[in-house]
């Protein structure tokens, strides 16, 4: 096993595009570090350089102790998972699973005692004589993660590799490769879009834009203290709610004031962010998650004034556990990079131009009466508030903020 170090790695491509910017990253040995963001922000390409089927641009990848950037791809002593599972139609499953150690000349014996131990492992035992097309989709994932497994290497490269999976199936085999990469202890870098996948698998997760790492953290971190708006919005589902608001101080304590509506703030929240004593009378941007709402009529006298929001049901979504609900509220929504982009591709001069209403996401008990047209109060919970700098995009939190990649 491995650690593996991209030191300032960076891929332009020949007309001058930069699909990634001097990466900095270390995954440690037997960790597993999920890359995740949206299509086109480089994170395929940062794992195809770390397996040597992408020139390096800039700077260094180290497997161990290695500098790999000019070590061939079946030098590097690493295996790759791919989105299509790549496997021989006329080979039969022990024969996929043994196919890359024959070309290697590994002993007959050895071939055979690793491909059984994997077929244990992967629950493929009972498969082993059939040909893939009479295999399901899981179980084709999992021959090609048997393939990879045999041969022993320092590290796993997966490339969404359940994204040709049906939803229940890719929630089976999500929890299978986690349980698999914590047995075998084999340190991995795990690529996708989908930041549920990121949020259950990785132990570390690194969110990337436009080509550049944003925040890497573990999942509770990134949820509980997202270094900027791009990261607080991507992670997340539905998305966190961004509104404009003012940082006010208020009866002796502090507050936001969205429109014409105003939430008082815990002083231990306020403890917890020492920088937003700078942001008194200031424009921020509030961010609030869908599960930091419920509906004020079933929480009652419980929640003070002080802590509702008055909303207007657009549309309810029963999904049995519970209930989202879309809402409009009197306040902006925040102007930020993508809201501007959308704005200008719209042909919008200015943002002052949109109706002063943002709409927000609520999660809701499955008991909430909500329904669309419904004028109801939201019951805020403000201890899980977050807020950021509408100029840089960065969180705001205390001085370490500082120097974040916005």
């Amino acid at each position: 096993m491995a650690e593996v170090t991209l030191d300032r790695v960076s891929k332009v491509y020949p007309d001058g595009t930069r699909a990634v910017s001097s990466m900095d990253l270390e995954i440690g040995d037997q960790e597993f570090m999920v890359l995740v963001g949206p299509s086109g922000c480089g994170k395929t390409t940062a794992l195809r350089m770390v397996a040597g089927l992408e020139e390096i641009s800039e700077g260094a990848v180290r497997i161990g102790e290695r500098v790999v950037n000019d070590v061939p791809s079946r030098d590097r002593d690493i295996a790759m998972v791919f989105q299509s599972y790549a496997l021989y139609p006329h080979l039969s499953v022990y024969e996929n699973i043994a196919f890359g150690l024959r070309l290697k000349k590994i002993p007959k014996d050895e071939i055979d005692r690793r491909v059984r131990e994997a077929a244990r492992v992967l629950d493929l035992t009972e498969w082993l004589k059939r040909k893939p097309r009479n295999l399901s989709g899981g179980q084709r994932q999992r021959v090609a993660m048997g393939r990879a497994i045999v041969r022993e290497p320092q590290a796993f490269l997966m490339d969404e590799p359940l994204s040709n999976l049906d939803a229940k199936l890719r929630v089976q085999m999500r929890a299978e490769i986690a349980r698999l990469q914590d047995d075998l202890g084999v340190t991995t870098i795990y690529v996708t879009h989908d930041q549920i996948e990121a949020m259950t698998m990785g132990d570390r997760v690194a969110v990337m834009r436009k080509g550049r790492l944003q925040q890497v953290a573990t999942p509770q971190e990134l949820y509980d203290h997202p270094v900027n708006l791009f990261v607080g919005g991507f992670i997340g589902s539905p998305a966190m709610n961004l509104v404009e608001a003012i940082f006010e101080q208020a009866n002796g304590g502090f507050a936001v004031r969205l429109g014409d509506q105003r939430l008082g703030l815990p002083q231990d929240l306020v403890d917890a962010r020492p920088a937003l004593s700078e942001w008194v009378g200031r424009e921020l941007v509030l961010g609030i998650r869908p599960e930091s709402l419920e509906d004020a009529a079933e929480t009652g006298a419980d929640t003070p004034s002080d802590r509702r929001l008055r909303a207007q049901v657009t549309l309810r979504e029963a999904l049995g556990s519970e209930v989202d609900i879309h809402a409009t509220i009197a306040a902006r929504p925040a102007r930020t990079d993508e809201v501007k982009e959308l704005a200008a591709d719209k042909g919008l001069q200015s943002l002052d131009a949109e109706a002063a209403e943002a709409t927000i996401v609520g999660r809701l008990a499955p008991r909430s009466k909500a329904a669309e047209g419904d004028a109801i109060e939201l019951a805020v919970d403000t201890t899980a508030l977050h807020f950021f700098d509408p100029e840089s995009g960065l969180g705001i939190y205390d001085a370490k903020t500082e120097g974040a990649t916005p």
